[in-house]
């Protein structure tokens, strides 16, 4: 995957007022445009970007009282990513509680000025999109802030692509979902404690459908009370053990 990454020593970053809380993995990604003006100048000049850039750090520091800039990176019109918080570490930008859900890219658009994205905008949202997926654990939804939020962000243009399935600039939808993902190949069971992505994955497809589960990766007493109640659900033979039917269950459309 190629990326061309401006590392945080590369834009004058400040350090941090504190340690990051780390993620291992996310639901996806969700788009976040700045919200104010931005000017047209910074398509032939990066070295506006990288002004602004600045500023928006001080900005949620200085102003937002935050340890750092809020996003995780930050997509420019010369195709470049900047590193924010970087992967595996949680963002702030995408409103209280639900930082944890998905990563924050910023596209270097506004609510006047600048406010159609660029293509090399979009593909730098791209490119930042997969090396959060590659370097972070980021799932596959591409969504945008106000998705959850009450919020115009990331404002009508780029929100319409998000809306479209994020397609790069010239093809088709980036990278489009798999309808599930493939099971495991081992049986997710208690005793023993299993632990890792697997679980987690399982986990959060059950939170999304309603069930109340806590989506840590450890597939425990309670993780096989929830899985027991969903065979049950589905007819199926309640075991408390998520094998390949339980599995590919979770990802049928509930009937309504």
């Amino acid at each position: 995957m190629a990326i061309d990454l401006v590392t945080r020593q590369e834009w004058g970053a400040r350090q941090p007022r504190g340690s990051y809380s780390r993620l291992s993995s996310t639901k996806g990604v969700k788009v976040h445009y700045t919200g104010g003006q931005v000017s047209p100048g910074i398509v032939n000049d990066h070295a506006r970007c990288v002004a602004l850039v600045r500023s928006i750090q001080s900005q949620h520091m200085d102003g937002n009282g935050w340890m750092d800039i809020g996003y995780s990176m930050v997509a420019c019109p010369h195709q470049k990513v900047f590193e924010g918080r970087g992967p595996g570490h949680l963002p702030a930008a995408n409103g209280s509680g639900l930082n944890s859900g998905h990563y924050a890219v910023l596209g270097l658009v506004g609510s006047s000025g600048l406010t159609q994205p660029t293509d090399k905008i979009l593909d730098a949202i791209l490119d930042a999109v997969e090396y959060l997926r590659d370097k972070g654990g980021a799932g596959r939804e591409i969504k945008g802030h106000r998705d959850g939020y009450a919020t115009d962000c990331p404002g009508g243009p780029l929100y319409a692509w998000v809306k479209r399935g994020a397609p790069r600039p010239g093809g088709g939808p980036a990278d489009p979902p798999e309808p599930h993902p493939s099971f495991p190949g081992r049986v997710l069971k208690y005793p023993p404690v299993m632990i890792g992505e697997d679980v987690r994955t399982w986990q959060r497809q059950m939170s999304d459908r309603g069930w109340s589960i806590d989506v840590d990766g450890m597939y425990g007493e309670a993780s096989r009370d929830v899985c027991r109640a969903f065979q049950r659900e589905k007819g199926l033979a309640a075991t408390g053990a998520v094998d390949r039917v339980t599995w590919q269950a979770a990802w049928e459309e509930p009937v309504t």
